[in-house]
């Protein structure tokens, strides 16, 4: 699926852009598994019906986290590769991920439910991440990976939680302070 132009992340945006004062209200509050929830409930069925649903459940989980991130101030990278293995996204960067793997957290969303396919991106990503723990998972539902998995869905999506996950890493590992407001 392309990048540029893809249905799912204009469909995405621009629900966020009709609702942006009332997400800007949210984020003030740190009521960030509302906002997730939000925009799976109202988007998740349309955009489960673009294309292959697994590849656009993934755009769309990788859409949100970008938008999530972005306005929670929480840095991080997306879309890139390192030493041959494609990162979906990286907190806080690959500089970090060099220096201290303890520090840094991959994300990864295969856009598949294809075991063979996921475990093998999970090896390639371990290759690269040696703290297990801190490789995530984000599937359209679980499929019983040792490892931590968030999955989407439209309702009591585990999803909702990952942004308070990523932020309290974030903490923990001293890399960054949660700031919620945009300056």
């Amino acid at each position: 699926m392309e990048e540029e132009n893809n249905p799912v992340k204009e469909y995405l945006f621009s629900y966020i852009k009709k609702s942006e004062k009332r997400f800007q209200k949210l984020f003030s509050q740190t009521k960030l598994d509302t906002i997730i929830n939000d925009i799976t409930e109202n988007c998740y069925q349309k955009v489960s019906l673009m294309n292959n649903k697994e590849e656009s459940l993934g755009v769309f989980a990788t859409g949100i986290l970008h938008y999530m991130l972005t306005n929670a101030l929480l840095p991080s990278q997306r879309k890139i590769e390192h030493k041959g293995v494609e990162i979906d996204i990286i907190i806080p960067d690959l500089k970090t991920l060099e220096k201290d793997q303890k520090k840094t957290l991959i994300i990864c969303i295969p856009k598949t439910l294809n075991e063979n396919s996921i475990k093998e991106k999970l090896e390639k990503i371990s290759k690269i991440q040696s703290e297990k723990q801190n490789i995530w998972l984000v599937l359209t539902q679980d499929l019983g990976i040792k490892i931590k998995t968030y999955v989407i869905q439209k309702e009591n999506s585990s999803f909702s939680k990952i942004i308070y996950d990523i932020a309290n890493f974030a903490n923990v590992q001293g890399s960054n302070k949660f700031k919620i407001l945009r300056v």
